[in-house]
């Protein structure tokens, strides 16, 4: 027994509305026309949610999230397996749909049903969500479509997301510890500047003529973030804004993926990641058979480096004039000689998708070399950095109370 709220038109024209209970609108709009009404409209009434129904609304919102590309990569290893068995794309979807827990990737999935049966291509359908699946996905579909090898190229598709995400977990990994290292350098400092430092105010009071430099220097500073700090507060605010807004530029961008290439310990990491990347992307497309110059402008996009987005969309404008790939990669310095060389040798012989495929590997075990490497070199770094720094604050306060015990005795 549930309650409705109804609308009707009485005998004399007069409208009412009201609640009513009953087992469903269909009886309760039959029992107000047995009354002689005529029923405007019957629908239940909400009711306000209890505590308990608002936590689990709360936790059901949390899977309202974004589908991510660990959702994508599930869908497409499933609809490669599904299509392999020979079942129909249809009932493919419709199987993954049902199963799949995510709500807002069940609805993209239950739309790619709904258009497919409609007479799209599923590429088609697919490009109806560029940002979740991306352009590559979307032409590899669309040529596998016309050489007819669909299973096949998810396989290829579902292989290349997967290393995708592996690379990006690894870099990711591989800046979580020296992120951890630095937040706690800086909190370990603030505290001693802020909390620990005052303390000593009124034992160094009057002596700043004898105190060591370095105390001094700390006193100063400690007693102007003590004094300032919903100044520096607002402004480390502002900064990050600045900065973070700055990063949504295209000349931010620029200035940051040109610095990702010339800092020290990190541009061979960064170098391979966009070297692997590219070359992957490009070799993948090429062996699915989609044309050359779509190749080019999706392997731009895909290099995730304004830089190396540049190289490509010059080898592309290049490739449109008629020459070859080869040509203008090799007067850049973004590829080093010998790949280019690979590559026209690759081009020479028809064979351009192998060998990109066996670059992009090389230079995969290349980027997990580097990133070993670098993951071990910043660890001593950061924790000589750490060290440093709280140790310049320990003896900065330590040596002037040391000095002036000696005097006492």
């Amino acid at each position: 027994m549930g309650a409705y709220k109804y609308q009707i038109r009485t005998a004399d024209g007069r409208v009412q509305s009201g609640v009513m209970a009953a087992e469903s609108a269909q009886t309760a709009s039959a029992i107000l026309r047995n009354q002689g009404a005529h029923v405007m409209s019957v629908q239940a009434e909400r009711q306000s949610a209890s505590a308990a129904e608002g936590i689990g609304k709360a936790f059901a919102s949390i899977n309202q999230r974004k589908p991510t590309q660990k959702n994508v990569l599930d869908f497409t290893t499933q609809l490669a397996v599904m299509i392999r068995a020979g079942i129909n794309l249809r009932a493919a979807l419709e199987g993954i749909g049902d199963q799949t827990e995510h709500k807002m990737f069940k609805k993209v999935i239950i739309q790619l049903k709904e258009d497919v049966e409609g007479g799209k291509q599923f590429s088609e359908a697919l490009a109806v969500h560029p940002k979740l699946f991306g352009t590559l996905y979307i032409n590899m579909v669309r040529a596998s479509e016309m050489s007819g090898s669909f299973s096949e190229m998810l396989d290829r598709i579902a292989g290349y997301i997967a290393q995708q995400q592996e690379t990006r977990k690894m870099v990711i990994g591989a800046s979580i510890y020296p992120a951890i290292i630095g937040g706690l350098a800086v909190t370990v400092t603030v505290f001693l500047l802020t909390f620990v430092l005052p303390k000593f105010y009124t034992v160094f009071e009057g002596k700043e003529d004898v105190l060591p430099w370095a105390t001094n220097f700390l006193m100063g500073v400690s007693q102007f973030m003590v004094a300032q700090w919903p100044f520096l507060l607002g402004g480390v605010a502002v900064v990050a804004g600045l900065g973070y807004a700055g990063t949504k530029t295209d000349l931010g961008r620029f200035w940051i993926d040109k610095m990702k290439l010339s800092a020290p310990v990190l541009r061979g990491m960064f170098r391979a990641l966009f070297i692997s990347r590219s070359l992957q992307t490009m070799g993948q497309l090429i062996n699915a058979g989609v044309p050359m110059l779509d190749t080019l402008t999706i392997t731009g996009d895909i290099s995730g480096n304004q830089l190396y987005t540049a190289m490509w969309r010059k080898v592309h404008d290049s490739v449109k004039q008629g020459k070859k790939i080869a040509a203008p990669l090799q007067e850049t310095t973004l590829l080093p000689r010998a790949v280019s060389q690979m590559i026209a040798a690759g081009e020479e012989s028809g064979k351009l998708g192998e060998v990109l495929d066996e670059i992009s590997t090389y230079y995969a075990k290349t980027l997990r070399d580097h990133i070993k490497a670098v993951t071990g070199m910043i660890e001593p770094i950061m924790i000589i950095i750490m060290g440093s720094i709280v140790g310049f604050i320990a003896m900065a306060i330590i040596l002037p109370i040391f000095k002036m015990s000696q005097i006492v005795s």
